[in-house]
């Protein structure tokens, strides 16, 4: 097994940085790699589906598996294969922690995750330009 883990401390409160995050119409905003992110249903919930396409055009398919808000939000890819976790702390009022804990089962992990993008993540959630 294969994992990669980054944490970053944001100032903002907790259920802002988890609603900014889970929603599928931000993810491009913050992850390079990703073009466009859609699910299949709004609110989401365990066993919801996520989509997106990257900019080799190709799209994935992710099953939301574990779901607490402003905890935890963990998807598996349509194999079964791969997994990505974050995981949200307050650590006061307007400043919390982000986790992200990616696994591979086989294989490798790609160079889509960076501490960069929690970073830009952090930029844009800090500013007042969401």
């Amino acid at each position: 097994m294969k994992e990669r883990k980054f944490l970053i401390t944001i100032n903002r409160h907790v259920s802002e940085v988890f609603e900014f995050t889970i929603n599928p119409i931000n993810t491009a905003k913050w992850i390079d790699g990703i073009e466009k992110e859609e699910t299949n249903e709004w609110p989401v919930k365990v066993n919801s589906i996520y989509r997106n396409i990257g900019t080799s055009g190709k799209w994935n398919e992710y099953t939301l598996t574990r779901f607490e808000e402003n905890k935890i939000f963990e998807l598996t890819s349509k194999d079964g294969r791969y997994h990505v976790r974050y995981t949200y702390a307050p650590i006061t009022d307007n400043i919390s922690t982000l986790e992200y804990f990616e696994w591979v089962d086989e294989g490798e992990l790609s160079d889509l995750f960076s501490q960069s993008v929690l970073e830009k993540l952090k930029v844009i959630l800090e500013s007042d330009n969401k």
